[in-house]
């Protein structure tokens, strides 16, 4: 079955939210065999939306939507479907009681504009909306269903999950399943590892296989589609290990793993701990760190040493290394890492000194950045340049932080 996602909300096209329903729908409904073929955003116009449902119309089976049902005059989602389907709408007495109990729970009443959410069209079916006040619609009109969502996040997956899945597996029991596996690569440019695997690429049916570069590390997409969970997941073993004939020395992880998420296995592995001297990288390493639960068993602590004179108080950098190399140095990288070490008596110390931009500072150019590892008798050191905004150098800085931390472990 062919789905268009339509989402919908001016605050949408400009840029004010992050549309992540439209990832999280489209996640979902291609691992259960639906082909997303279409994403749409459109703003709240009556015409133009018409327009945007009526080509969804043309080239999809399933239109499902997202937005546009709460109570204003510019939540206009609904109405437009049911123009569209030539439905009239009544009001739903039992959906009007949930939207009033909601608010009484919360010691509210319910505004008048509130009664148009409880507007259903003729034939539609009611998702109920057990975590707001707008509710979903399943609605099916000449050949084509419409399934309405709400737009918070927080309602349009408790809705899906609870509701919407389960009724979707059950009406097209016989879509089959589409599966992806995500390897991730770390260590290598998307050129080199497309080389590798043109072959593999060019042979392609079920699995396909699609590459694509994230945060300076590469990731090497498999998707199989088949009848049922057991026969995706065997296609999708041997391409994998088709794949890592090619490119096993670079991969790290698979599907939801992180570089930090394999640095904390490794530690946990050997009983090593780890501590944190971060300074253009303001805290975002450690920060990736503890993102990964239980970290605490591994990481002792981090440092935010962002001047030169907390580079001294706390991590005991020399005033004559920062006066002769600057803090973007070699010299400063190496002795931030062998004082965060010492401060928190963990086994490896880590640092980070640079110049994340977007102006050069004390001579040094933007991107430059010097990573170090201290162990018990050895300091490793590497220099960086980084060419991308501030806020995504950071974050390359710190992936590659922890990478290093990672590469350093298992070399012992």
């Amino acid at each position: 079955m062919k789905v268009e996602i339509v989402t919908t909300g001016t605050e949408l096209l400009l840029g004010e939210i992050i549309n992540t329903n439209v990832q999280y729908l489209s996640r979902k409904l291609n691992s259960m065999g639906f082909d997303v073929l279409y994403h749409t955003t459109v703003g709240d116009n009556p015409e133009r939306m018409r327009a945007v449902l009526e080509q969804a119309m043309a080239r999809a089976d399933i239109i499902i939507t997202s937005g546009g049902l709460g109570p204003t005059r510019g939540d206009i989602t609904k109405e437009t479907v049911a123009e569209l389907c030539q439905a009239e709408c009544y009001l739903d007495l039992d959906t009007w009681g949930r939207i009033d109990a909601y608010f009484r729970k919360k010691g509210r009443l319910c505004s008048a504009n509130n009664e148009k959410q409880a507007l259903v069209p003729v034939g539609a079916e009611v998702l109920q909306n057990e975590v707001g006040t707008a509710p979903g619609l399943w609605l099916e009109y000449a050949g084509k269903l419409f399934i309405l969502l709400p737009g918070p996040p927080s309602e349009l997956m408790d809705m899906c999950e609870k509701q919407l899945w389960p009724r979707l597996l059950e009406r097209f029991a016989d879509q089959g399943i589409i599966l992806s596996r995500t390897l991730h690569l770390r260590g290598v440019g998307e050129s080199l590892v497309a080389e590798k695997l043109d072959a593999v690429i060019m042979a392609q049916t079920n699995p396909t296989i699609a590459l694509y570069a994230r945060y300076g590390e590469i990731l090497v997409r498999l998707t199989a589609k088949a009848a049922n969970q057991d026969k995706a997941v065997a296609l999708l073993d041997a391409c994998e290990a088709e794949v890592r004939q090619y490119v096993a020395e670079y991969v790290y992880g698979v599907d939801d793993d992180s570089v930090a998420a394999c640095l904390g296995r490794e530690l946990l592995a050997r009983g090593k701990t780890i501590a944190f001297a971060e300074s253009c990288s303001g805290g975002l390493a450690s920060s990736l760190v503890t993102d990964v639960p239980g970290s605490s068993a591994y990481l002792l602590g981090s440092v935010v040493t962002y001047t030169n004179m907390a580079k001294m108080k706390l991590l005991n950098v020399q005033e004559e290394t920062l006066n002769r190399f600057s803090a973007v140095s070699r010299e400063t990288a190496c002795e931030m890492a062998v004082g965060v070490r010492r401060l928190l008596g963990s086994d490896m110390g880590v640092s980070i000194t640079g110049n994340a931009g977007p102006e050069p500072s004390e001579g040094k150019p933007v991107g430059l950045v010097y990573i170090a590892v201290a162990l018990e008798d050895v300091v490793y050191c590497q220099e960086h340049h980084f060419s991308s905004t501030r806020t995504e150098n950071k974050l390359r800085i710190a992936q590659t932080a922890i990478g290093m931390a990672l590469d350093k472990l298992k070399e012992e």
